[in-house]
């Protein structure tokens, strides 16, 4: 019988080490309010070789799910399912794709919305419920079993379950529903799991030839092939529109975005006139499916950045200003930014059907023509992430096309960008390499200290240093082409150790000071917290977050959102 399959690199062991966690597990704040993990190197421990590390990780996961199935009387098979459907077991920390859908945290994929009811049921905070494993395991497992109260089963049958994880998954298509629960949890469950570690495979889950209690999904019939792509299914959105005339809209770039969530929700999501938005095509997390939602010579709504040329190498600089889906193809992939590895399936799948649209449109295959949504929209998209390989996808490409792949392009000068006075959203995060420094940017002294302990931080990690009577904060700066009132927005991630009074100070770009607001950093972490709205001039506007506040405490420069 085959199995499905997910590799868990090293650098997944962090994630997975806050799985192991047990609810019961003392978990410390280190000076930064970063979780300290008990029984490690820094507590006199002896260090493990990776391999076995990755076992003794993968057992207390596993027991956290039996463990779950216990107290909420719910198959273990269901649980590890869902969350192999969800995340490929892995840790993630999901961001809005697509407007109206929230952001998944954790093994099990919660939803932003899911998270303060399922926590309550649990028994846990909402940040626990987002970012610590077994607590996002059981909080899943609450939220699963309230979803059964009121119906009539028999809770030990791993297919009666069937209609609950349908409402788990959020998916209002009914077809979109049917897909995920047969194709997608119920294939995990029929299949079995496996989990490959560096020194081999370790079953996680033995299959169970079970059919699940709902509604087959319809076969698609012969003809419902991808008008352009005839290994794809076509599933027609409504949301699409024409693209321009002559050069406009003559398709250019392929871009790569990730779902932020499972395949038969992403695909049902755009193909709903609610949503707003679409792609081309959506690629599910093996490969073995594709869909195709709009014609390629038809305009998807997938990208909401205009086109600037500087975050692309200086290519196509005539066409700056202009919606980057005027003369883009967008392909959506099942999965996260966040998470750790790419299913070969999927990127095989995935690097064939971007092979068929470079030919199709003459387009060359190279990094400046086939982009992540993150380089071209980076102020508040990431991507296909930080661990998308790109060397070697675009190296897939071209195999795929039967082609060496190009000679690397020599940099072209970049001329001065302008900002595009219609950005509705400017985030200023605290890693400089995050930000489009045309328009956002981040400043600190050397005394302020960079660490990613604490889990809820937002992109990669933030900035900390202790309170001080001290002229001395970290400064966001953010560029206004006009005068604007804009709303500013503050993330940080909470502790007790944090500065009860946080004092954030706004200057416009004449260095006039607009206001300060004090915040408690104690508590409301993990999220975009108001701080105030204020009239802005043209230029370079600023936010600083001071150390001036009462010592004995830190203070947390994660990033600032401009609205």
């Amino acid at each position: 019988m085959s199995r499905s399959r997910i590799l868990l690199a090293t650098s997944a062991l962090t994630a997975l080490a806050l799985a192991a966690c047990g609810p019961n597990d003392p978990v410390e704040e280190l000076e930064d309010g970063g979780i300290h993990l008990p029984g490690g190197a820094e507590d006199g421990g002896d260090q493990e070789d990776p391999a076995a590390t990755q076992k003794e990780l993968l057992g207390s996961i596993s027991d956290a799910f039996d463990s779950a199935s216990r107290e909420f009387d719910i198959p273990a098979e269901i649980l590890k399912s869902i969350a192999y459907a969800e995340t490929r077991w892995e840790m993630v920390i999901g961001e809005q794709e697509f407007e109206g859908q929230q952001p998944a945290f954790g093994v099990m994929g919660l939803r932003e919305q899911q998270v303060a009811r399922a926590a309550e049921l649990a028994g846990v905070t909402e940040v626990e419920a987002k970012f610590v494993g077994a607590a996002n395991i059981r909080a899943a497992a609450a939220l699963l079993d309230e979803l059964a109260e009121g119906r009539t089963f028999d809770r030990k049958s791993i297919g009666a379950w069937a209609p609950v994880v349908a409402a788990y998954s959020g998916i209002e298509d009914l077809e979109g529903q049917a897909n995920y629960v047969h194709t997608e949890v119920y294939e995990a469950v029929r299949n079995g799991i496996e989990i490959q570690t560096l020194d081999g495979v370790m079953a996680a889950m033995s299959g169970v030839d079970i059919q699940p209690d709902f509604q087959a999904p319809t076969p698609p019939p012969q003809t419902a092939q991808g008008p352009d792509y005839s290994k794809a299914i076509w599933r027609p959105s409504p949301n699409y529109s024409a693209r321009p005339s002559g050069t406009a809209g003559k398709v250019t770039l392929v871009i790569i975005h990730t779902c932020e969530g499972a395949y038969s929700g992403c695909w049902s999501w755009l193909n709903n006139t609610q949503s707003g938005a679409s792609a081309h095509y959506v690629v599910n997390s093996t490969g073995s499916e594709i869909s195709q939602l709009v014609r390629e010579s038809h305009k998807a709504w997938h990208i909401a950045a205009t086109y600037k040329c500087s975050l692309n190498g200086g290519k196509y600089c005539s066409r700056d200003g202009s919606s980057s889906n005027n003369f883009t193809v967008g392909i959506e992939h099942a999965g996260y930014g966040s998470q750790k590895t790419w299913d070969n399936g999927l990127l095989d799948a995935s690097a064939k059907l971007t092979c068929d649209i470079t030919k199709d449109h003459g387009i060359t295959r190279d990094k400046y023509h086939i982009v992540g949504h993150g380089q071209l929209q980076p102020y508040n998209r990431t991507d296909p992430g930080p661990n998308w390989p790109w060397t070697n996808y675009i190296q897939r490409v071209n195999n795929a096309c039967g082609a060496a792949p190009p000679p690397e392009p020599q940099p072209q000068p970049q001329p001065q960008p302008n900002p595009d006075p219609n950005q509705s959203t400017i985030i200023i995060d605290s890693n400089n390499n995050s930000n489009n420094q045309s328009v956002a940017k981040i400043e600190v002294s050397g005394n302020w200290t960079s660490s990613s302990a604490t889990p809820g931080y937002f992109n990669t990690g933030y900035w900390h240093a202790n309170t001080a009577a001290v002229s001395d904060g970290a400064t966001f700066s953010f560029y206004m082409p006009n005068d604007a009132t804009k709303t500013i927005d503050a993330w940080w991630v909470a502790g007790s150790n944090r500065a009860a009074s946080a004092p954030f100070v706004i200057f416009n770009a004449a260095g006039t000071k607009l206001g300060t607001v004090n915040v408690d950093q104690r508590s409301n972490g993990s999220k975009w917290v108001q701080l105030g709205s204020w009239n802005f001039t043209k230029g370079w506007n600023k936010v600083v977050l001071s150390r001036w506040t009462a010592e004995g405490s830190v203070v947390i420069a994660d990033a600032v959102r401009v609205r």
